[in-house]
């Protein structure tokens, strides 16, 4: 199977849609798009709904792109991670160095929600 990478920005981010598997014939093409991102300083948004697969060179390319956007301060978020592919990075260990897209979308809520509290308890 390929790979398809398609890259597009908006304001906030860098946004990097990936559709099939990620291995050893398809990482590098992979991580060729990742890291000039990272390097830029942008924060990165990796969508992973359309990855059906991620072999152990597709977590070593993750890998890779995480030290390297810890080294430049970039955040890195994984959104759409399938049941299968995050049982492999989570059996792994992998899925902790990652915020992902869910828990980005609950602690924006917890937020909402506390400001929200905030403001009703200040117009009382």
């Amino acid at each position: 199977m390929t790979l398809n990478v398609k890259e597009r920005r908006n304001k906030t981010a860098t946004v990097v849609v990936a559709t099939g598997e990620i291995n050893s014939e398809t990482s590098p093409q992979l991580l060729a798009t990742l890291l000039p991102v990272v390097r830029e300083g942008r924060p990165l948004r990796i969508d992973l709904t359309a990855v059906t697969y991620v072999s152990s060179a597709g977590l070593r390319t993750l890998l890779v792109v995480y030290r390297e956007a810890q080294h430049a301060g970039v955040a890195v978020t994984l959104y759409g991670v399938s049941e299968e592919v995050r049982f492999v990075m989570s059996a792994t260990g992998f899925l902790d160095f990652f915020e992902t897209g869910e828990a980005a979308e609950a602690e924006a809520k917890a937020k909402a929600r506390g400001r929200a509290a905030v403001k009703s308890a200040v117009a009382r």
